[in-house]
């Protein structure tokens, strides 16, 4: 598994302070921040992220309702909705870093219990042991 993605999978369970993602997100070029956008909507499609998932994860991010990706994540269509939070304004990518970031610990969080609750071979549900993460992938 990749630097890129062990920081986004730590920060989306809790293993690394968001505060410190933020940090993290802010220092990467344009091009870079497009990049982890890209990355965690991928990952949250993989975990089977809901619309539904929309409310739980605004709160979790600790943005607002009202801020442009919070509204976007609650519309439906979610793989839509995705590519226009990673395609946001300058101005709003540290919002959007957050909430998918929330959004990807909330949906992973349900598929763990869901399907991994006896045991996985997926690396990113492994990374508080240190197991599997030089070959797994999100």
């Amino acid at each position: 598994m990749d630097e890129r993605t062990v920081i986004l999978n730590e920060l989306a369970q809790g293993i690394r302070p968001v505060a410190q993602g933020v940090g993290w997100f802010e220092g990467l070029a344009d091009t870079e921040q497009f990049e982890v956008l890209r990355d965690l909507a991928g990952f949250c499609v993989q975990a089977r992220a809901t619309s539904e998932d929309g409310p739980e994860s605004i709160r979790k991010a600790g943005i607002r309702p009202t801020h442009t990706p919070a509204v976007l994540v609650t519309r439906g269509r979610l793989t839509e909705q995705l590519a226009k939070i990673i395609n946001l304004s300058q101005d709003e990518r540290v919002k959007a870093f957050r909430l998918l970031v929330a959004l990807l610990g909330v949906a992973d969080e349900r598929r763990r219990l869901r399907f991994c609750a006896d045991g996985c071979g997926h690396g990113w549900h492994h990374l508080r042991t240190g197991a599997g993460t030089e070959t797994a992938t999100a």
